[in-house]
């Protein structure tokens, strides 16, 4: 049971959230719009494909190996250095190739033959996201960023390195904190009747900010539109009380 003070603590963090995304979300225009057309299974793919590698040549990978097989049970049973060769824009495709067919065996194993995981719509986010991360190799940003990206579009928020970076920095999370960790901690301070138009829109604010004006190096803190909810911006430039 939270003490008074953790309660107050979570509610003040609460409304610096909301206040922030109001603010992120004018700031980059935000309705976005969704920039993912795939399924279920293919956005799971291509999440993998994605990990530690630049967008372009994720996807750069991702179309090669569409286009060397049709069906993802072709990729599960091809050669796996077949499919190595496919993906091999990608960083590490050496190690992604039998990771991706093990889990499209796992998957098939557990549907009893071919599946697209459209059955995941019907469950709850929590329990959608724990079936997922099940699966060898899938943690917290590759279930959330299937859930929402996919065209099931469920209120699954994924924290990238630059939503961390900046909820860090805002202080809406310890600097303890890890990226997996954070998932929970950074979710449990959105609505909980969020759609995924919302909670895609947070995400994408949050992550903008970090591209745009937050950097990793050298943040552009006296330009920033929330500088005055950032305890970190405001030590940088020596205006902290």
């Amino acid at each position: 049971m939270p003490s008074l003070f953790d309660a107050a603590e979570f509610a003040a963090r609460q409304a610096k959230a909301l206040l922030v995304h109001e603010r992120l979300c004018q700031e980059y225009g935000a309705p976005f719009r969704f920039f993912s057309q795939k399924d279920a299974l293919s956005e799971l793919v291509s999440a993998v494909l994605s990990h530690r590698t630049k967008n372009a040549d994720s996807h750069r990978a991702y179309q090669q190996l569409r286009a060397r097989f049709p069906d993802w049970e072709d990729v599960r049973d091809a050669p796996v250095a077949e499919v190595e060769a496919a993906i091999s824009p990608c960083t590490w495709p050496e190690q992604k190739a039998p990771r991706i067919q093990a889990m499209l065996r796992e998957i098939s194993a557990r549907c009893g033959g071919p599946c697209d995981l459209a059955f995941l719509a019907d469950m709850p986010v929590a329990e959608a996201r724990a079936w997922l991360e099940s699966l060898h190799g899938v943690g917290p940003k590759t279930s959330a960023a299937t859930l929402l990206f996919s065209t099931l579009r469920i209120p699954a928020m994924p924290v990238d390195s630059h939503h961390h970076r900046v909820a860090q920095r805002l202080g809406l999370i310890a600097a303890k904190i890890g990226p997996d960790a954070a998932h929970d901690l950074l979710s449990a301070l959105l609505p909980p009747d969020w759609d995924a138009q919302q909670v895609y829109d947070h995400h994408e604010a949050f992550m903008y900010h970090g591209q745009k004006c937050c950097y990793f190096q050298a943040p552009a803190c006296g330009r920033c539109v929330v500088l005055d909810q950032c305890p970190y911006g405001q030590q940088r430039l020596g205006r902290a009380s």
